[in-house]
């Protein structure tokens, strides 16, 4: 099971979310009151299966218990190994209409309106809830109808430059711009049995690390990922009793950067954080080197199962990370990701680098 960090009075859980990002960001405000942030839900497991239930559903019935509720939720984006879990606890658990008080969402008809255009049906989120075989309804209702029947969600759109200061918790937004979510409302298409969408590509986890960092010191071509929901993906810097935590959801390199750059932070300036969740679960086309070098930290989290076609973490981006901080500390909220990531060649050439799991950090051994 994934660790809380302890910053401060601030508790971090980078959930077991399988393939997917769930975040949850536990802190006493500037009255003494609990809050609670919650960033995505992982896949529809990491709330429950037929076979057991999952660590977001334990993160839901702790706060119940404790009165408390969950004052900022987050959807980066509409990835299913993002939202899936918060789909599936809305179907089957009534309550999370009283608990959820705040919704970041960019929903496709949100992004219609602002961009005065018209709606990409692709873009529906579509949820059966409190719907069952025995009501005889099968048509599912929308995520964007249920968090406004609620009164979760103000239908503000989330994009680069905004600034949010709530309960002493500051949120600076670096991602997306306008023209990420242009391109989702204009480009996006849901692809169903597409081989080469879903054909399985293969694992680099077998290659040394030095053999990477010499390959990109000889030429090789960076490519972005451009795919436009993850570059429709919210990215933030959120700081707390003056503790900064940089959590890139699935957002790509460069519109990071240049939100980075326009808030003064270069190479020779970079932005200190004490905690850096990489992107995309350390997709290589999700983390430049560029990227890596505006940013001071020690410590890097990777969030992934290593399950799904994608078979992240990519060990290239482990590789741009050690290269640019040889004494990075690399926690993954697996255990057996780090077990099987590297050779006894790996250790023995790079050796002030090191890994984790996030229960180690926890306990304070990173």
């Amino acid at each position: 099971m994934g660790g809380y960090v302890l910053i401060n009075d601030m508790k971090i859980k980078f959930l077991e979310a399988n393939c997917g990002d769930s975040i949850i960001i536990s802190f006493v405000d500037d009255q003494g009151k609990i809050r609670n942030i919650l960033i995505d839900g992982g896949t529809g497991e990491t709330y429950s299966s037929k076979r057991r239930k999952g660590e977001l559903y334990y993160v839901i019935e702790d706060i119940c218990n404790k009165g408390q509720a969950i004052d900022l939720l987050i959807l980066t984006h509409i990835d299913n190994d993002h939202i899936g879990g918060i789909l599936k606890w809305f179907e089957e658990d009534k309550r999370f209409s009283s608990i959820v008080k705040n919704v970041w969402f960019n929903s496709g008809k949100l992004i219609a309106e602002y961009f005065k255009q018209p709606e990409n049906p692709d873009l529906n989120v579509g949820l059966n809830i409190f719907r069952n075989a025995y009501t005889g309804v099968s048509e599912a209702e929308g995520l964007e109808e249920i968090l406004l029947k609620y009164g979760m969600w103000d239908r503000k759109i989330i994009l680069r430059g905004q600034n949010v200061n709530q309960y002493g918790v500051a949120i600076q937004v670096l991602a997306p711009n306008e023209s990420q979510l242009r391109e989702l409302l204009e480009e996006y298409r849901k692809v169903n049995n597409d081989p080469a969408y879903t054909a399985a590509k293969k694992s680099d986890w077998g290659i040394d690390l030095k053999t990477f960092i010499e390959e990109e010191k000889n030429g090789f071509n960076f490519k972005e990922q451009k795919e436009p929901k993850n570059g429709s993906s919210i990215a933030i810097i959120l700081t707390i009793e003056g503790k900064k935590l940089l959590l890139l959801g699935d957002a790509p390199p460069g519109n990071v950067i240049s939100a980075l750059n326009s808030l003064g932070y270069i190479e020779d300036n970079p932005l200190e954080v004490d905690l850096f969740k990489i992107s995309h679960h350390g997709s290589q086309y999700s983390t430049s080197k560029d990227l890596l070098k505006l940013v001071r930290t020690d410590k890097y989290i990777i969030c992934t199962d290593g399950s799904g076609n994608s078979k992240h973490p990519d060990k290239r981006t482990i590789a741009r990370i050690i290269d640019v901080n040889p004494k990075a500390n690399i926690y993954f909220n697996y255990e057996h990701i780090g077990q099987k990531l590297f050779s006894d060649s790996d250790c023995e050439d790079f050796k002030e680098f090191r890994i984790g799991t996030i229960m180690e950090l926890e306990n304070g051994e990173g």
